[in-house]
């Protein structure tokens, strides 16, 4: 229901939307083939830290922001030139953590 709520406003910002995944798996999977301009990565999928995701997403060079009801500890330490979007988060918070992303581009 959440994440559906999320591709919404994903939508609404004009983003195209790639997911959701609910696992790091599914996430892997999605990045196959695709060309991928930034991301939006919950950091707990399925129970699963999203860090491989990120770890891919650094690699080819994609920009993404975490989205966390955990706060920023642990993520600021292994990723300090990502944005973090505590949850839950409103509309506008999103579209500026979006437009941090096409402003790094």
């Amino acid at each position: 229901m959440i994440s559906m709520l999320i591709e919404d406003m994903l939508l609404d910002c004009g983003a195209t939307v790639v997911g959701p995944a609910g696992s790091v798996a599914q996430a892997m999977k999605a990045l196959e083939g695709q060309d991928i301009d930034g991301a939006l990565l919950d950091v707990n999928l399925g129970g699963e830290k999203s860090f491989p995701v990120a770890d891919a997403l650094t690699e080819r060079g994609v920009r993404f922001v975490f989205s966390t009801g955990y706060g920023e500890a642990g993520v600021i330490d292994r990723y300090p030139n990502a944005r973090t979007l505590q949850k839950p988060f409103m509309p506008a918070d999103l579209e500026r953590a979006l437009a941090h992303l096409a402003a790094a581009r």
